[in-house]
């Protein structure tokens, strides 16, 4: 028998999960590679295990696959654009900035999907959620523009200024509107029953496929 999960099962995922999210920064901050590289790596190779992983699935999944191609496609491109972006925020504007204003973003991109492309209405609570978001999100970045200094929590060695932080804030931006794109990407292929396993697969294992050249140019200091 099929049970549901609980909400308080959903809590905690979403809390791990950003708690996760948010140490890939610090851990890419200390790392002597650039940014595109680790993106590249990041999701290139583990967009590829995604798939490999989910073959059989893919293979059951494959007509439906087949009728919503562009689907797959969108959310392909957006999994190879958004690491690219992700870790070069932090790189430019630092780890606080950059992965505050992704995370912050990334919630409110799909909100904005929800509503118009899938009419969904937006609750109270959403609304309340999503003001106080962009409100610290704001406050945090005013924060970094004004002191036109690197962040304390930039890579060694980098001089960006009030310049970088808002070139920061702007990948942070892209990021969290790529990360939404695919995400809902994905639930949509699971709404017309490609399933769980096949949707990811197809979804992730496209952008890994996309991100394998960038990998090739940049990965050369692994």
């Amino acid at each position: 028998m099929r049970t549901t999960p609980s909400p308080r099962t959903g809590l905690v995922a979403v809390v791990v999960t950003a708690v996760l999210w948010g140490t890939t920064g610090t851990a890419a901050a200390t790392a002597a590679v650039g940014p595109l590289a680790i993106g590249a790596a990041a999701l290139g190779i583990g967009g590829l295990l995604q798939a490999a992983v989910a073959v059989r699935p893919l293979q059951r999944a494959r007509p439906v696959l087949r009728r919503h191609l562009g689907l797959v496609l969108v959310g392909g491109i957006a999994v190879a654009v958004y690491p690219l972006a992700f870790y070069s925020s932090m790189h430019t504007a630092g780890v606080a900035i950059g992965s505050v204003v992704s995370l912050a973003s990334a919630p409110l991109a799909s909100g904005v999907l929800e509503r118009v492309v899938d009419r969904r209405p937006l609750g109270r609570a959403w609304v309340a959620a999503a003001a106080l978001g962009v409100l610290g999100s704001t406050v945090l970045c005013l924060s970094g523009v004004d002191s036109g200094q690197a962040p304390t929590d930039a890579p060694a060695g980098t001089d960006i200024g009030s310049g970088g932080t808002v070139l920061g804030i702007l990948l942070g931006l892209v990021a969290g509107v790529t990360y939404a794109v695919y995400s809902w990407a994905a639930h949509r292929l699971m709404v017309v029953g490609a399933g769980r396993a096949a949707s990811i697969g197809a979804v992730f294992g496209t952008g890994g496929v996309l991100l394998l050249p960038v990998l090739v140019l940049t990965g050369g200091a692994f």
